[in-house]
Protein backbone atom coordinates (compact mmCIF):
# COMPACT_ATOMS: atom_id res chain seq x y z
CA UNK A 1 0.00 0.00 0.00
CA UNK A 2 2.84 2.38 0.92
CA UNK A 3 4.41 1.73 -2.49
CA UNK A 4 1.17 2.76 -4.24
CA UNK A 5 0.92 5.93 -2.15
CA UNK A 6 4.48 6.86 -3.12
CA UNK A 7 3.69 6.17 -6.76
CA UNK A 8 0.59 8.37 -6.57
CA UNK A 9 2.60 11.19 -5.01
CA UNK A 10 5.23 10.87 -7.75
CA UNK A 11 2.63 10.96 -10.51
CA UNK A 12 0.90 14.00 -9.04
CA UNK A 13 4.18 15.86 -8.63
CA UNK A 14 5.07 15.03 -12.22
CA UNK A 15 1.67 16.17 -13.45
CA UNK A 16 1.92 19.52 -11.74
CA UNK A 17 5.51 20.06 -12.86
CA UNK A 18 4.67 19.64 -16.56
CA UNK A 19 2.95 23.01 -17.14
CA UNK A 20 5.97 24.97 -15.97
CA UNK A 21 8.13 23.06 -18.43
CA UNK A 22 5.83 23.64 -21.35
CA UNK A 23 4.48 27.07 -20.37
CA UNK A 24 7.71 28.86 -19.42
CA UNK A 25 7.86 32.63 -19.80
CA UNK A 26 9.51 34.31 -22.76
CA UNK A 27 10.86 37.84 -22.58
CA UNK A 28 12.05 39.91 -25.54
CA UNK A 29 13.87 42.98 -24.24
CA UNK A 30 15.63 46.16 -25.41
CA UNK A 31 13.84 46.26 -28.80
CA UNK A 32 12.18 49.03 -30.76
CA UNK A 33 8.58 47.74 -30.76
CA UNK A 34 5.75 48.68 -33.10
CA UNK A 35 2.69 47.45 -31.16
CA UNK A 36 0.37 48.15 -34.12
CA UNK A 37 0.34 50.18 -37.33
CA UNK A 38 -1.31 53.11 -35.52
CA UNK A 39 0.60 53.10 -32.21
CA UNK A 40 3.82 55.00 -31.63
CA UNK A 41 6.88 52.79 -31.31
CA UNK A 42 8.12 51.80 -27.88
CA UNK A 43 11.81 52.58 -27.53
CA UNK A 44 13.89 50.08 -25.54
CA UNK A 45 10.75 47.99 -25.26
CA UNK A 46 9.98 44.55 -23.92
CA UNK A 47 7.39 41.84 -24.48
CA UNK A 48 6.62 39.24 -21.83
CA UNK A 49 4.75 36.13 -22.98
CA UNK A 50 3.43 33.06 -21.17
CA UNK A 51 1.65 29.98 -22.49
CA UNK A 52 1.36 31.39 -26.02
CA UNK A 53 -0.16 34.73 -25.00
CA UNK A 54 1.31 38.16 -24.32
CA UNK A 55 1.30 39.20 -20.65
CA UNK A 56 2.82 42.66 -20.98
CA UNK A 57 4.26 45.11 -23.50
CA UNK A 58 6.10 48.29 -22.57
CA UNK A 59 9.47 49.86 -21.77
CA UNK A 60 11.97 47.24 -20.65
CA UNK A 61 12.58 49.08 -17.37
CA UNK A 62 8.89 48.75 -16.48
CA UNK A 63 8.40 45.03 -17.27
CA UNK A 64 9.16 42.63 -14.44
CA UNK A 65 10.89 39.62 -15.96
CA UNK A 66 10.56 36.31 -14.05
CA UNK A 67 13.88 34.82 -13.03
CA UNK A 68 13.28 31.59 -14.94
CA UNK A 69 12.10 33.27 -18.16
CA UNK A 70 13.86 32.72 -21.46
CA UNK A 71 15.27 36.17 -22.22
CA UNK A 72 16.17 37.36 -25.72
CA UNK A 73 18.12 40.60 -25.97
CA UNK A 74 17.00 42.49 -29.09
CA UNK A 75 19.17 45.57 -28.69
CA UNK A 76 19.32 47.32 -32.07
CA UNK A 77 16.47 45.19 -33.48
CA UNK A 78 12.81 45.91 -34.23
CA UNK A 79 9.73 43.87 -33.26
CA UNK A 80 6.26 43.82 -34.83
CA UNK A 81 3.27 41.50 -34.62
CA UNK A 82 3.54 38.29 -36.64
CA UNK A 83 2.85 38.68 -40.34
CA UNK A 84 -0.08 37.30 -42.33
CA UNK A 85 0.22 36.26 -45.99
CA UNK A 86 -3.34 36.24 -47.32
CA UNK A 87 -2.59 34.64 -50.70
CA UNK A 88 -0.52 31.46 -50.73
CA UNK A 89 -0.86 27.96 -52.14
CA UNK A 90 -0.09 24.71 -50.32
CA UNK A 91 0.36 23.21 -53.74
CA UNK A 92 4.07 22.74 -54.41
CA UNK A 93 5.15 19.21 -55.42
CA UNK A 94 6.81 18.59 -52.05
CA UNK A 95 3.88 19.85 -49.98
CA UNK A 96 1.43 17.78 -52.03
CA UNK A 97 3.26 14.71 -50.72
CA UNK A 98 3.16 15.84 -47.10
CA UNK A 99 2.27 12.37 -45.82
CA UNK A 100 5.60 11.11 -47.16
CA UNK A 101 7.68 13.92 -45.64
CA UNK A 102 9.48 13.61 -42.33
CA UNK A 103 8.75 16.24 -39.70
CA UNK A 104 12.13 17.85 -40.39
CA UNK A 105 11.58 17.96 -44.16
CA UNK A 106 8.07 19.39 -43.85
CA UNK A 107 9.28 21.99 -41.36
CA UNK A 108 12.06 22.92 -43.79
CA UNK A 109 9.58 23.38 -46.66
CA UNK A 110 7.31 25.58 -44.55
CA UNK A 111 10.29 27.58 -43.34
CA UNK A 112 11.58 28.24 -46.84
CA UNK A 113 8.18 29.43 -48.05
CA UNK A 114 6.66 31.12 -45.01
CA UNK A 115 8.27 31.37 -41.60
CA UNK A 116 11.62 32.52 -43.03
CA UNK A 117 9.77 35.64 -44.22
CA UNK A 118 7.95 36.40 -40.97
CA UNK A 119 4.63 34.71 -41.68
CA UNK A 120 2.99 33.30 -38.58
CA UNK A 121 -0.39 32.95 -40.34
CA UNK A 122 -1.13 32.20 -44.00
CA UNK A 123 -4.36 31.86 -45.96
CA UNK A 124 -4.07 29.14 -48.60
CA UNK A 125 -6.38 30.03 -51.49
CA UNK A 126 -6.15 26.83 -53.57
CA UNK A 127 -4.89 23.42 -52.62
CA UNK A 128 -6.02 19.86 -51.92
CA UNK A 129 -8.03 20.18 -48.73
CA UNK A 130 -7.31 16.68 -47.42
CA UNK A 131 -3.57 17.21 -47.77
CA UNK A 132 -3.63 20.72 -46.30
CA UNK A 133 -5.62 19.45 -43.33
CA UNK A 134 -2.91 16.84 -42.73
CA UNK A 135 -0.22 19.53 -42.68
CA UNK A 136 -2.31 21.60 -40.28
CA UNK A 137 -2.77 18.68 -37.92
CA UNK A 138 0.97 17.99 -37.87
CA UNK A 139 1.67 21.65 -37.03
CA UNK A 140 -1.03 21.80 -34.36
CA UNK A 141 0.30 18.59 -32.78
CA UNK A 142 3.74 20.21 -32.45
CA UNK A 143 5.33 17.58 -34.69
CA UNK A 144 6.07 20.20 -37.36
CA UNK A 145 7.03 23.86 -36.91
CA UNK A 146 5.07 26.16 -39.17
CA UNK A 147 2.52 28.96 -39.42
CA UNK A 148 -1.16 28.87 -38.62
CA UNK A 149 -2.77 27.79 -41.90
CA UNK A 150 -6.23 28.83 -43.02
CA UNK A 151 -7.43 27.29 -46.26
CA UNK A 152 -10.14 27.28 -48.92
CA UNK A 153 -9.18 23.83 -50.20
CA UNK A 154 -10.11 23.17 -53.81
CA UNK A 155 -11.29 26.25 -55.77
CA UNK A 156 -14.50 26.48 -57.81
CA UNK A 157 -14.60 27.10 -61.56
CA UNK A 158 -17.22 26.59 -64.24
CA UNK A 159 -17.48 23.92 -66.92
CA UNK A 160 -14.19 23.72 -68.83
CA UNK A 161 -12.74 26.32 -66.47
CA UNK A 162 -9.52 24.66 -65.33
CA UNK A 163 -6.95 27.45 -65.93
CA UNK A 164 -4.67 26.57 -68.81
CA UNK A 165 -1.55 27.45 -66.83
CA UNK A 166 -2.20 24.82 -64.13
CA UNK A 167 -3.90 22.04 -66.11
CA UNK A 168 -0.74 20.09 -66.92
CA UNK A 169 0.60 20.55 -63.38
CA UNK A 170 -2.59 19.21 -61.80
CA UNK A 171 -2.62 16.22 -64.14
CA UNK A 172 1.06 15.45 -63.50
CA UNK A 173 0.46 15.49 -59.75
CA UNK A 174 -2.81 13.53 -59.95
CA UNK A 175 -4.90 16.38 -58.58
CA UNK A 176 -8.53 16.36 -59.69
CA UNK A 177 -10.64 19.47 -59.14
CA UNK A 178 -14.16 19.13 -60.55
CA UNK A 179 -15.89 21.68 -62.74
CA UNK A 180 -19.08 23.22 -61.34
CA UNK A 181 -21.96 22.72 -63.77
CA UNK A 182 -25.13 23.31 -61.74
CA UNK A 183 -26.35 25.32 -58.77
CA UNK A 184 -27.24 22.12 -56.92
CA UNK A 185 -23.74 20.75 -57.40
CA UNK A 186 -22.26 24.08 -56.31
CA UNK A 187 -24.37 24.19 -53.15
CA UNK A 188 -23.50 20.64 -52.12
CA UNK A 189 -19.79 21.09 -52.75
CA UNK A 190 -19.61 24.31 -50.71
CA UNK A 191 -21.31 22.57 -47.81
CA UNK A 192 -19.03 19.54 -48.08
CA UNK A 193 -15.80 21.54 -48.17
CA UNK A 194 -16.85 23.55 -45.13
CA UNK A 195 -17.78 20.35 -43.29
CA UNK A 196 -14.33 19.04 -44.20
CA UNK A 197 -12.64 22.03 -42.60
CA UNK A 198 -12.38 24.80 -45.22
CA UNK A 199 -12.05 28.27 -43.67
CA UNK A 200 -13.25 30.00 -46.82
CA UNK A 201 -14.19 29.41 -50.45
CA UNK A 202 -12.53 30.56 -53.66
CA UNK A 203 -14.11 31.04 -57.07
CA UNK A 204 -12.48 31.66 -60.40
CA UNK A 205 -14.72 34.52 -61.52
CA UNK A 206 -13.00 33.99 -64.83
CA UNK A 207 -10.36 31.58 -66.03
CA UNK A 208 -7.64 31.96 -68.64
CA UNK A 209 -8.06 29.24 -71.25
CA UNK A 210 -6.22 28.38 -74.47
CA UNK A 211 -8.73 30.28 -76.60
CA UNK A 212 -9.59 33.17 -74.32
CA UNK A 213 -11.03 33.99 -70.90
CA UNK A 214 -14.00 31.99 -69.61
CA UNK A 215 -16.36 33.72 -67.16
CA UNK A 216 -18.06 31.83 -64.33
CA UNK A 217 -21.84 32.10 -64.86
CA UNK A 218 -23.23 34.66 -62.44
CA UNK A 219 -25.95 32.35 -61.11
CA UNK A 220 -23.31 29.81 -60.08
CA UNK A 221 -21.14 32.51 -58.50
CA UNK A 222 -24.07 33.83 -56.48
CA UNK A 223 -25.01 30.37 -55.20
CA UNK A 224 -21.42 29.60 -54.18
CA UNK A 225 -20.98 32.93 -52.40
CA UNK A 226 -24.36 32.68 -50.65
CA UNK A 227 -23.56 29.17 -49.41
CA UNK A 228 -20.22 30.28 -47.99
CA UNK A 229 -21.74 33.33 -46.33
CA UNK A 230 -24.48 31.27 -44.70
CA UNK A 231 -21.70 29.34 -43.00
CA UNK A 232 -19.90 32.58 -42.04
CA UNK A 233 -16.98 31.95 -44.41
CA UNK A 234 -15.24 34.53 -46.63
CA UNK A 235 -15.10 34.15 -50.40
CA UNK A 236 -12.04 34.91 -52.52
CA UNK A 237 -12.25 35.55 -56.25
CA UNK A 238 -9.59 35.11 -58.89
CA UNK A 239 -10.18 37.79 -61.51
CA UNK A 240 -8.37 38.26 -64.81
CA UNK A 241 -10.15 41.31 -66.19
CA UNK A 242 -13.00 43.76 -65.58
CA UNK A 243 -15.60 41.12 -66.51
CA UNK A 244 -14.34 38.86 -63.75
CA UNK A 245 -14.37 41.77 -61.32
CA UNK A 246 -18.02 42.39 -62.25
CA UNK A 247 -18.86 38.76 -61.47
CA UNK A 248 -17.14 39.18 -58.11
CA UNK A 249 -18.97 42.42 -57.37
CA UNK A 250 -22.41 41.18 -58.37
CA UNK A 251 -22.08 37.88 -56.52
CA UNK A 252 -20.93 39.46 -53.25
CA UNK A 253 -17.35 38.19 -53.04
CA UNK A 254 -15.20 39.40 -50.12
CA UNK A 255 -11.60 39.39 -51.41
CA UNK A 256 -10.11 39.97 -54.86
CA UNK A 257 -6.96 37.88 -55.15
CA UNK A 258 -5.23 40.00 -57.83
CA UNK A 259 -4.97 43.30 -59.55
CA UNK A 260 -5.64 43.08 -63.32
CA UNK A 261 -2.82 44.91 -65.13
CA UNK A 262 -3.65 43.44 -68.54
CA UNK A 263 -7.00 45.27 -68.44
CA UNK A 264 -8.08 48.86 -67.92
CA UNK A 265 -6.67 51.08 -65.19
CA UNK A 266 -8.97 51.37 -62.20
CA UNK A 267 -10.59 54.79 -62.23
CA UNK A 268 -11.39 56.55 -58.96
CA UNK A 269 -15.16 55.84 -59.30
CA UNK A 270 -14.46 52.16 -60.06
CA UNK A 271 -12.15 51.86 -57.05
CA UNK A 272 -14.78 53.54 -54.89
CA UNK A 273 -17.31 50.99 -56.13
CA UNK A 274 -15.02 48.16 -55.03
CA UNK A 275 -14.64 49.74 -51.62
CA UNK A 276 -18.39 50.35 -51.27
CA UNK A 277 -18.87 46.61 -51.84
CA UNK A 278 -16.53 45.98 -48.86
CA UNK A 279 -14.03 44.13 -51.01
CA UNK A 280 -10.48 43.59 -49.81
CA UNK A 281 -7.55 43.13 -52.21
CA UNK A 282 -4.37 41.06 -52.26
CA UNK A 283 -2.36 42.90 -54.95
CA UNK A 284 0.20 40.13 -55.78
CA UNK A 285 2.30 42.64 -57.71
CA UNK A 286 5.40 40.45 -57.88
CA UNK A 287 3.34 37.81 -59.70
CA UNK A 288 3.16 39.98 -62.81
CA UNK A 289 6.94 40.38 -62.93
CA UNK A 290 7.40 36.62 -62.55
CA UNK A 291 4.82 35.77 -65.21
CA UNK A 292 6.14 38.28 -67.74
CA UNK A 293 9.71 37.11 -67.14
CA UNK A 294 8.63 33.50 -67.71
CA UNK A 295 7.11 34.61 -71.00
CA UNK A 296 10.41 36.31 -71.90
CA UNK A 297 8.74 39.71 -72.22
CA UNK A 298 10.89 42.77 -72.80
CA UNK A 299 12.01 44.89 -69.83
CA UNK A 300 9.86 47.78 -71.11
CA UNK A 301 6.78 45.55 -71.28
CA UNK A 302 7.40 44.27 -67.75
CA UNK A 303 7.89 47.78 -66.40
CA UNK A 304 4.67 48.97 -68.04
CA UNK A 305 2.66 46.08 -66.66
CA UNK A 306 4.08 46.47 -63.16
CA UNK A 307 3.35 50.19 -63.21
CA UNK A 308 -0.26 49.55 -64.29
CA UNK A 309 -0.74 47.04 -61.47
CA UNK A 310 0.75 49.48 -58.96
CA UNK A 311 -1.56 52.24 -60.17
CA UNK A 312 -4.57 49.96 -59.71
CA UNK A 313 -3.46 49.28 -56.15
CA UNK A 314 -2.95 52.99 -55.60
CA UNK A 315 -6.47 53.79 -56.81
CA UNK A 316 -7.91 51.14 -54.51
CA UNK A 317 -5.88 52.29 -51.52
CA UNK A 318 -6.64 55.97 -52.14
CA UNK A 319 -10.34 55.09 -52.14
CA UNK A 320 -9.93 53.62 -48.66
CA UNK A 321 -9.82 49.96 -49.68
CA UNK A 322 -8.58 47.30 -47.30
CA UNK A 323 -5.29 45.88 -48.60
CA UNK A 324 -4.12 42.42 -47.52
CA UNK A 325 -0.51 41.44 -48.14
CA UNK A 326 -0.39 38.43 -50.46
CA UNK A 327 2.20 37.02 -52.81
CA UNK A 328 0.85 33.89 -54.56
CA UNK A 329 3.69 31.88 -53.00
CA UNK A 330 3.25 28.25 -53.95
CA UNK A 331 2.27 29.19 -57.49
CA UNK A 332 5.36 31.38 -57.86
CA UNK A 333 8.58 30.45 -56.09
CA UNK A 334 9.91 33.94 -55.40
CA UNK A 335 9.59 33.66 -51.65
CA UNK A 336 11.58 36.81 -50.83
CA UNK A 337 9.05 39.55 -50.09
CA UNK A 338 11.26 42.58 -50.75
CA UNK A 339 10.03 43.16 -54.32
CA UNK A 340 6.38 43.03 -53.28
CA UNK A 341 7.05 45.54 -50.50
CA UNK A 342 8.95 47.82 -52.87
CA UNK A 343 6.16 47.88 -55.46
CA UNK A 344 3.46 48.39 -52.82
CA UNK A 345 5.50 51.33 -51.55
CA UNK A 346 5.75 52.70 -55.08
CA UNK A 347 1.95 52.47 -55.23
CA UNK A 348 1.87 54.99 -52.40
CA UNK A 349 1.40 52.73 -49.38
CA UNK A 350 3.21 54.08 -46.34
CA UNK A 351 4.97 51.98 -43.72
CA UNK A 352 1.92 52.00 -41.40
CA UNK A 353 -0.29 50.91 -44.32
CA UNK A 354 2.11 48.13 -45.26
CA UNK A 355 2.30 46.95 -41.66
CA UNK A 356 -1.50 46.99 -41.51
CA UNK A 357 -1.68 44.84 -44.65
CA UNK A 358 0.54 42.32 -42.88
CA UNK A 359 -1.15 42.41 -39.47
CA UNK A 360 -4.31 44.23 -38.43
CA UNK A 361 -6.11 44.22 -41.80
CA UNK A 362 -6.14 40.42 -42.28
CA UNK A 363 -6.77 39.80 -38.58
CA UNK A 364 -9.83 42.04 -38.82
CA UNK A 365 -11.02 40.71 -42.17
CA UNK A 366 -10.85 37.07 -41.11
CA UNK A 367 -12.24 37.45 -37.60
CA UNK A 368 -9.04 37.17 -35.55
CA UNK A 369 -8.72 40.78 -34.37
CA UNK A 370 -9.54 39.92 -30.75
CA UNK A 371 -6.31 37.97 -30.38
CA UNK A 372 -4.08 38.52 -33.43
CA UNK A 373 -2.46 41.33 -35.40
CA UNK A 374 -1.26 43.53 -32.52
CA UNK A 375 1.21 43.36 -29.66
CA UNK A 376 -0.81 43.86 -26.50
CA UNK A 377 -1.76 41.92 -23.35
CA UNK A 378 -3.92 38.83 -24.00
CA UNK A 379 -3.00 38.78 -27.69
CA UNK A 380 -1.29 35.81 -29.36
CA UNK A 381 2.45 35.79 -28.73
CA UNK A 382 3.12 35.88 -32.48
CA UNK A 383 5.83 38.36 -33.34
CA UNK A 384 8.64 39.07 -35.77
CA UNK A 385 12.10 40.40 -34.93
CA UNK A 386 13.57 42.49 -37.76
CA UNK A 387 17.18 43.40 -38.41
CA UNK A 388 16.36 47.00 -39.32
CA UNK A 389 13.66 49.64 -38.92
CA UNK A 390 10.96 49.43 -41.64
CA UNK A 391 9.89 52.99 -40.89
CA UNK A 392 13.13 54.03 -42.56
CA UNK A 393 13.13 51.42 -45.35
CA UNK A 394 10.05 49.25 -45.93
CA UNK A 395 12.14 46.39 -47.32
CA UNK A 396 13.32 45.88 -43.73
CA UNK A 397 10.00 43.98 -43.39
CA UNK A 398 11.72 41.25 -45.40
CA UNK A 399 14.90 41.21 -43.29
CA UNK A 400 13.87 38.68 -40.67
CA UNK A 401 15.99 38.00 -37.60
CA UNK A 402 13.65 35.75 -35.62
CA UNK A 403 10.03 34.62 -35.72
CA UNK A 404 7.88 33.49 -32.79
CA UNK A 405 4.50 31.81 -32.93
CA UNK A 406 2.55 31.32 -29.69
CA UNK A 407 5.68 32.33 -27.80
CA UNK A 408 7.78 29.64 -29.44
CA UNK A 409 10.65 30.36 -31.83
CA UNK A 410 9.89 28.92 -35.26
CA UNK A 411 12.65 30.69 -37.19
CA UNK A 412 15.53 30.12 -37.13
CA UNK A 413 15.25 26.68 -35.62
CA UNK A 414 17.89 25.63 -33.11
Amino acid sequence: MRRYRLLAIFLLSTLFSVPSAFCSDLAVIHARIYPSPTDSPIEDGAILAHDGRILAVGPTAQIKIPRDATVIDCHGLVVTAGFWNSHVHILTPALLRSSELSSADLTSQLQEMFTRWGFTTVFDVASVLKNTNLIRRRIEAGEVQGPRILTVGEPFWGKGGTPIYVKAYLEANHVSIPDVESTAQATERVQQQIRDGADGIKIFANSIEADGILNLPLDLAKVIVAGAHRAGKPVFAHVSNDQGTEVALQSGVDILTHTTPSDELWSSPFAQRLVAAHLALTPTLTLWDVEATRAKASPDYIQTGMTRAARQLQAFSDAGGQVLFGTDIGYIDQFNTSEELTWMSRAGLTFPQLLASLTTNPATRFGYASHSGRLAPDMDADFVVLDADPAKDVTALSKIHQVFRAGRQIYPLH
